[in-house]
């Protein structure tokens, strides 16, 4: 057992890790209890949909079909829920043993630990994954085909879509919200470092970093990656080239072996670095992680290459490798170019840093340049990816190239929550007040955890595009037979445009809700500031902000303890509520668009929204970072205080919804529309295989369009969606105050 606060009598470091912990698991309790609800319901509808309407014949031959579609609905909701508690779990967990093996060991200690604990959750998403698409392929094939099971199991990926999407908007706007009420109150008007125990909102901040990163990104994955399995299978089971039902086993087989190899790479992370804080070298720290990853490639694609021989052994099997070997390599390539965009090691961060000389709004401009001309590198790879495997083994090639990029998701995946795991180590040795040299540690670890965070997303949003293209060829496959998706046709070009604003109003709603939520967490720190006294000196918060930072001691007896439960409930309430129309657009749109207008119109907003998406995702979750690193860099170079730091302080916390809420949804976004479009496939068709032609059973379309309006109409009255400001009741009790002759907030701050 890795040693915690209580073994180094430091008994402190528990009670705040036990703080994160249990609001972590507030949070998803509270979020869990509200998809309980929608999962249950939407199984009862695919069970009564597929039951009257079978994937597999006749009604009175697959009468079942319904009970097998909505039991993998059940089962993919409830293994990626799981996925992203038991990841959570052992984050909160690995945050104390972290900023403890920094105290007690070397850097290597506290790097070790912080892997460990993100390892868990990557092999968590992999080890769930695979049990889940391997149990219920095997169940589903009884009594079916295989092209049969692979329709059904459509049902699975759509469980694990839905739950990653509410886990994504919800934890990131808990993060975002807690985050930017954080540094806003705390840095820019206070003057207070990040982590200061005197800040009411930096509890929920290090939870928001457990449910959103840790918890949100798991969720993310492993929509991924079974979706990217679940698309292989079902084009593997429609192609007519020779060796079909190997096709079918191969992307199964394929993640068995990224499981092993990532495995063997875990051992390989260590480094001989010291913790020097900021001025740490990143590059040879980057390393640490880096051979463990490479480790695991190259014993991927030596296993994979036996693997393609046993089952292929052909001209058109090592196509396929080719196709594998191209996918690992675009993963890595995005990732490297993320890294140049997003690390202060770089040019586009230190031009951010620059342009803060002139004030926050030089680095808004600035760092909305990087983040457009970020998306040119990025494209090119994955454009010359989809040709050449097209080009190798037509659609199945590019599915193949998905399941590739994602099948050492084991250790990559673990290197990316390594980040939110080294990040509250930091924030606990802070709050705990330990040395300068655990700082210095921790703060190492962190500059990594930033790196390795950025390039987890630019990861993420290249296997979702693959993902979610390999999903639209499945689901042309379901409904193409008679049908023309010729681009320049008035239907299809009308879903093109559609498409292409959905993952815009998507970033928009989910934007907003940041704000809204980081509206009411700064104003109650504002309160926190000015009401939370200590009972035996009546000294306030504010007083006791300012007694620190001019450097005086204050006996434990006399400090000023802030109520941070309090912010942790805004931030789960808000957060919550905030979730539900994000959701339920992502969801009903298909379903609107595919009953009514038909599968070719849908095929155009499944297009429209992969390709505006992937470059909306591209650009605002490298902005998100550059800006981000662009504070970090005043800190290394010592000037956060200064007017300069501050500007990127701004220019930061505009780029936290853009980098951790909106980019990051958005891969999910893309992925669910084409899951859910895979899942109603079947409806979409004739009894003799033949798409449905435009507007034909068009009534069927008043459905969800009819719900979809009973949910807006209901969150209007409930000002959900609203351009109130959430803080209008207290603006109006502030200035009553000011007319009674009272102190006003602004000058009581």
């Amino acid at each position: 057992r890795q040693p915690i606060g209580r073994d180094i009598g430091i008994p402190k470091l528990d009670a705040l890790a036990q703080q994160v912990k249990s609001g972590s698991r507030a949070f998803l309790r509270e979020e869990y209890k509200y998809l309980v609800v929608f999962v249950s319901t939407l199984a009862v509808v695919l069970a009564i949909l597929y039951g009257t309407n079978p994937v597999s014949g006749t009604r009175e031959e697959a009468w079942d079909d319904g009970l097998r579609i909505a039991g993998a609905f059940i089962v993919g909701a409830f293994l990626s829920a799981t996925s992203g508690w038991l990841g959570m779990m052992v984050a909160t967990d690995g945050n104390v043993r972290t900023t403890v093996a920094c105290q007690k060991g070397s850097l290597n200690d506290g790097l070790q630990v912080a892997f460990t604990a993100g390892s868990v959750m990557g092999f968590t998403v992999v080890g769930l994954g695979l049990l889940g698409l391997g149990s219920m392929f095997w169940l589903l094939s009884i009594g079916r085909t295989a092209a049969q099971a692979t329709q059904i199991m459509a049902g699975l990926g759509f469980g694990a879509s839905s739950i990653a999407l509410f886990a994504r908007v919800a934890g990131g706007i808990y993060t975002k919200a807690a985050d930017v009420g954080a540094d806003l109150v705390g840095k820019v008007e206070a003057g207070i470092d990040e982590d200061d125990p005197h800040n009411p909102a930096v509890i929920a901040d290090n939870v928001g970093d457990n449910v959103g990163d840790v918890a949100g990104m798991g969720a993310d994955l492993f929509e991924s990656y079974v979706g990217s399995i679940i698309a292989a299978a079902t084009i593997g089971s429609k192609s007519t080239e020779s060796g079909g039902a190997a096709m079918v086993l191969l992307p199964f087989w394929l993640s068995a072996l990224g499981v092993m190899c990532s495995m063997i790479g875990f051992f390989a992370v260590s480094t001989k670095q010291e913790g020097k804080g900021w001025d740490v070298k990143l590059g040879s720290l980057m390393w640490a992680l880096e051979k463990g990853m490479y480790l695991a490639a190259y014993l991927f694609l030596g296993l994979s290459a036996l693997l393609i021989w046993v089952l292929f052994n052909s001209a058109f099997g090592w196509k396929i490798y080719c196709c594998i070997v191209l996918g690992l390599v675009a993963g890595a390539a995005i990732g490297k170019v993320t890294e140049y965009f997003t690390s202060f090691d770089f040019g586009p961060v230190s031009s951010i840093k620059d342009r803060a000389y002139t004030g926050p709004a030089t680095v808004v401009i600035q760092g909305l340049g990087v983040g457009m001309i970020s998306t040119v590198a990025p494209t090119v790879i994955l454009i010359c990816t989809i040709l050449a495997c097209n080009a190798l083994a037509s659609s199945y090639g590019v599915s193949i190239a998905a399941v590739g990029m994602l099948a050492t998701l084991g250790i990559t995946l673990a290197t990316d929550a390594y980040g939110p795991v080294a990040d509250n180590a930091g924030g606990l040795a802070e709050m705990a007040g330990l040395g300068p040299e655990v700082r210095a540690k921790t703060d190492s670890l962190d500059a990594l955890g930033n790196t390795t965070a950025a390039t987890g997303k630019g990861f993420a949003i290249g296997s979702a595009v693959l993902t979610s293209l390999s999903l639209l060829v499945a689901f042309k496959a379901q409904v193409g037979a008679g049908l023309d998706f010729d681009v320049s046709d008035c239907v299809l070009l009308s879903g093109l445009l559609f498409g292409a604003m959905l993952p815009f109003l998507f970033s928009a709603l989910t934007m907003i809700s940041v704000g809204k939520a980081a509206a009411e967490i700064i104003e109650e720190v504002r309160r926190q500031f000015r009401e939370v006294k200590n009972e035996r000196t009546g000294r306030t918060l504010r007083e006791a902000i300012q007694l620190a930072s001019e450097g005086q001691t204050i006996p434990e007896d006399e400090d000023v303890v802030p109520d941070s439960d309090r912010c942790v409930q805004i931030s789960t309430r808000s957060s919550v509520k905030e979730m539900i129309a994000p959701g339920v657009y992502a969801i009903f749109a298909p379903l609107l668009i595919g009953f009514t207008l038909g599968p070719r119109c849908l095929m155009g907003v499944l297009a429209g929204a992969i390709v505006s998406g992937a470059m909306l995702a591209i650009m605002m979750s490298n902005a998100g970072g550059a800006w981000d690193n662009s504070k970090k860099l005043c800190e290394k170079l010592k000037i956060k205080k200064t007017e300069q730091g501050k500007a990127c302080v701004v220019g930061d916390t505009v780029g936290d919804p853009f980098k951790d809420t909106s980019g990051p949804a958005l891969n999910i976004l893309i992925k669910l529309m084409s899951m859910v479009s895979l899942t109603i496939a079947p409806l979409l068709k004739d009894d003799r295989g033949f798409g449905n032609e435009d507007w034909e059973n068009w009534y069927f379309g008043l459905i969800p369009l009819g719900f979809g309006t009973a949910v807006t109409t209901v969150l209007m009255a409930k000002q959900v969606l609203t351009w109130k400001d959430p803080l209008a009741k207290t603006r109006e009790q502030d200035a009553a105050k000011v007319a009674g002759g009272e102190p006003s907030v602004e000058v009581a701050m």
